[in-house]
Parts: structure tokens; sequence; C-alpha cells
């Protein structure tokens, strides 16, 4: 269940199980919609230079729209800014880059429903997937967990945060990016 260790070896070890919370059920939101960087950092509680830091070191690049050029706008979905909330709380707790890159790895493997019932452990240097009340004992026995993040739980404070901000549809973006097309539009103002 060591996240850090062997993203291979985990998948193998892990079976589908009952979720820890069971009672936080995950509801599936639209792939079209997108955040833009001030609503991602609001809502992860970062700051830009962390977010853009990120997004350049591919610790977390926006899934709906990557930055495409000067001008282009990243839009972030609500599974990275879930993710973005986690690596924030884990920085907080000590945990080391390198540690929580491997997690996002390994979270990033897991489907919407099935990362919704994932309990992240740590003891400050590894982090541990736990499914069951069982996996979290056996950490404790252990002496291994010391903080937990139900994934399921900051999925509703990130539910809740962005109900109140604003998103963009996918659609209503073209291809090219922003500064793209205000050339475009001077460009046909200047030639009209």
């Amino acid at each position: 269940m060591d996240v850090t260790r062997s993203a291979e070896n985990l998948e193998s070890h892990v079976p589908k199980q009952d979720s820890l919370f069971p009672e936080l059920e995950a509801k599936p939101l639209p792939e079209d919609v997108g955040y833009r960087w001030t609503v991602a950092c609001e809502a992860a509680g970062i700051t830009y230079r962390q977010l853009d830091h990120w997004a350049r070191t591919a610790l977390l690049v926006p899934s709906v729209r990557p930055a495409a050029g000067s001008g282009s706008q990243r839009l972030y979905s609500f599974r990275d800014i879930l993710i973005l909330r986690i690596v924030k709380r884990l920085l907080d707790t000590g945990v080391s880059l390198s540690n929580i890159r491997a997690a996002v790895s390994h979270l990033d493997t897991r489907g919407s429903d099935d990362l919704a019932s994932i309990t992240l452990m740590s003891d400050g240097a590894s982090i541990y997937e736990c499914r069951s009340a069982e996996d979290v004992v056996d950490l404790v026995r252990g002496g291994q967990g010391v903080f937990g993040i139900a994934v399921g739980i900051v999925w509703r404070e990130v539910e809740g945060s962005l109900s109140t901000m604003p998103s963009e549809r996918v659609e209503d973006h073209c291809e090219s990016d922003e500064l793209a097309q205000r050339r475009a539009r001077r460009i046909a103002v200047a030639g009209a």
C-alpha cells in the first residue's frame, strides 16, 4: 500500500474494496468544464507561483487546456483542483515533493469513482493508500500511519468551493489561444 515505493506493485496489492468512508459518494462532474488559474488557486488554497511551478515541472499539468503559448489560459478540471488540494495538504504536513510526485502519479491511474474511495495515510516520509479500516489499523499497528487524507472528504470540500466560482465550458473556446484570437480580430478590423 506504500504509494511512494512502487506504483507497479501497488496495483496488484490493492484489491477493490469498499470505501473507508462509504457514506461519501462523490458525484461525477462534467468533463467539459474548466477553471482558470485564479479559481484553481483559491479552491486548492495555493499561490499562483506554486500552480505555475507545478505545471511547468509537470507535477500537475492542467487536463482541460494546458498552456499553448503566450496569452493562452490554462484550464483546470475539477479532478486537477482536487489533486492540487491534496498536494497542498501533503506539503503542509511535511511530505517531500518527490513522495508527493509519486502519490500524484499513482492518483492519476485511478478513475474518478475509485479516487473518491481512497484515503491517503502518511508518516511524514512515505504515503500509503488505504481503502478499508483494516488497512488503517495495519498501518497504525506497524507504527507507520500518522495522519490521513480522505480523498472523498477533500472532494466534497472542493465541490463546495467551486460551486460559487466561475467556470468555463470547453466548447466556448476555439483551438487557438486568446492572443491569437485578439490578433485575428485586430487584423480583421484593420482590413475592413
